[in-house]
């Protein structure tokens, strides 16, 4: 996008284009008079130009950092053990931040990192019914009743049953699944409860995180409409 496409822009909008933080808790910062634009306490609705210069009162001005990364299979998300690998070990910054929940070790996919320690119980908890979609290829064909038996909940081996969810067959022994719920190794285990095996299970899209053409072992950092999206709908 062209400069004079971007500037002037809102203050709301520059603090969240920034990653300061989102354009809800811009605007309850703005009304506090905790924001200033070149010295001068800013009011709702004011604009900046490319060259102002913004400032806190709370010392925001390092901004909070969300990276989208595809966990290749082997890493461990969380307390590696002996010479295992974690996401942290790939994925360098300086400043400290942290993957959000867990995909486990044999598992691939979208993971979200984060120094906002804010998001944690807002993406993780079911109570929310965030999306999470994922692709799964299985040790055989799907049978008729599948997909129905995936959609309207599997009972575990520990007598838990799962919510409903969303499921499509997309090939011979592939389907996609979307969650809003996150059991310890789930999918495998309600794979497992109707007679199959999962192959290879990868994480294509947390709500409106894609993981897209991002390769394994790759990241980047969230910004722009799907980081507004992203924190709009965690209510930050």
């Amino acid at each position: 996008m062209e400069k004079e496409e971007i500037y002037p822009m809102r203050i709301n909008k520059y603090l969240a284009h920034k990653n300061i933080v989102s354009r809800r808790e811009a605007d309850r910062l703005i009304e506090g008079g905790k924001i200033f634009i070149n010295g001068r306490r800013a009011k709702l609705g004011d604009k900046v130009e490319e060259n102002d210069k913004v400032e806190t009162a709370e010392g925001l001005g390092e901004g909070k950092i969300y990276v989208a990364f595809n966990k290749p299979v082997g890493v461990i998300t969380h307390s590696p053990q002996g010479d295992e690998k974690e996401i942290l070990d790939i994925v360098k910054f300086q400043e400290k931040i942290f993957p959000v929940g867990r995909l486990d070790k044999d598992s691939h996919g979208l993971i979200i990192l984060t120094n906002d320690g804010r998001i944690t119980d807002k993406l993780l908890n079911p109570e929310f019914d965030h999306d999470k979609e994922y692709e799964v290829r299985l040790n055989k064909d799907i049978r008729s009743g599948f997909v129905r038996s995936m959609e309207n909940g599997i009972v575990l081996e520990d007598g838990y049953k799962t919510k409903k969810s969303r499921v499509k067959k997309i090939d011979e022994n592939v389907f996609t699944i979307t969650l809003t719920e996150g059991k310890k190794r789930q999918i495998r285990r309600m794979v497992t409860a109707l007679g199959y095996e999962v192959v290879s299970l990868k994480r294509t899209r947390i709500m409106n995180v894609k993981l897209g053409s991002l390769t394994s072992g790759k990241y980047r950092v969230m910004k722009g409409k799907e980081l507004e999206k992203f924190l709009e709908s965690l209510g930050l």
